[in-house]
């Protein structure tokens, strides 16, 4: 099946004296630098109205780009009938509350079984819509809010929406520490250089920016709201790792359980047996791709991160009852 695609947007100056073909990859992050590569080649792409099929050539920002191309879809992926928790849906958009274990998008080790085989089965005519509409993915086992597109010009539409760091997304976590103030973690993110499955803080990785504020502080942990200006993988969860505030139960980039002085045993158990990374995307807010109207939905926690906050609670109640009286 082949899909026309049009594309456009507006080279950054912090892109200045990049190649164009690695420049429009930062552009257009749902495509491949080699696929772009092979856009150019083919006259593809319009730099300032004009023709361009030197993927060498530098950009010198805020130039306007336009890629008008055909795209064949193989799509292998089988409908599957999984349920879907969708908050809300119109003929152009669906936002679905995720919930832990299930995958975005199918890779290594999940070959199906995820949400794109969801989509596919709940909505089939979505198969038109490249990745079957998915804009942003959350890890498999983050909780929370993502929006998909049902229709191929919300989905531009959205893709530019994101790139311009139009759509807002808020996230609640529950971090290791006590920590003192709310603040911003503006590091780069890169694949890790020997974990292929992880990522880093690296100078020579993609711009990122988390910001986060405190929304309760217990003995040893701290519950968060954040918020992403970009979108990197693993973002927040590199972030706090890196502040050393990294996440509960986060298995790439946490620390062993940690709890504070004179815990109970019941209250240890339960660190100890939360057994993923404790982040949920409680808020989305963007403008409807199609009629511009702007919208909002929220996620309440889910259930385990609910009963974490509770023993933290009580384990705070207990000593602050034991030390005042």
């Amino acid at each position: 099946m082949v899909q026309k695609l049009q594309l456009s947007a507006t080279v950054a100056e912090s892109q200045i004296g990049q190649r164009l073909d690695q420049a429009l990859a930062e552009l257009f992050p749902d495509y491949s630098r080699s696929r772009i590569k092979e856009w150019i080649l083919a006259d593809c792409v319009l730099v300032n109205g004009k023709k361009i099929n030197t993927p060498k050539g530098r950009v010198l920002g805020s130039e306007s780009v336009t890629i008008n191309a055909e795209i064949k879809e193989n799509v292998r992926s089988i409908p599957q009938q999984i349920p879907l928790n969708i908050v809300y849906e119109d003929n152009d958009i669906l936002v679905i509350n995720k919930p832990r274990g299930l995958v975005v998008h199918p890779g290594a080790g999940n070959a199906d079984g995820t949400i794109l085989n969801a989509l596919l089965h709940y909505y089939p005519a979505i198969s038109n819509v490249p990745r079957a509409g998915i804009i942003h993915r959350l890890d498999k086992d983050t909780t929370g809010l993502m929006v998909v597109a049902k229709t191929v010009p919300a989905q531009t539409h959205l893709v530019e929406a994101l790139q311009a760091r139009k759509i807002t997304r808020e996230y609640e976590a529950i971090a290791i520490g006590n920590m003192i103030a709310g603040g911003a973690v503006e590091e780069p993110i890169a694949r890790h250089a020997s974990k292929r499955t992880h990522m880093a803080v690296h100078p020579m990785g993609k711009p990122a920016v988390t910001h986060y504020r405190i929304m309760e502080h217990f003995r040893a942990h701290t519950h968060l709201r954040l918020r992403l200006e970009t979108g990197r993988t693993h973002q927040i969860r590199v972030h706090m790792s890196f502040i050393r505030h990294p996440l509960v139960g986060d298995p790439l980039y946490g620390s062993r359980a940690c709890h504070p002085k004179g815990a109970s045993d019941a209250f240890i158990k339960i660190l100890r047996g939360f057994d993923r990374q404790a982040l949920h995307a409680s808020m989305l807010r963007l403008k409807h791709p199609i009629s511009g109207i702007e919208m909002e939905w929220r996620a309440a926690l889910p259930q385990d991160i609910v009963d974490l906050i509770s023993a933290l609670q009580a384990d705070k109640k207990i000593v602050d009852e034991q030390k005042y009286g």
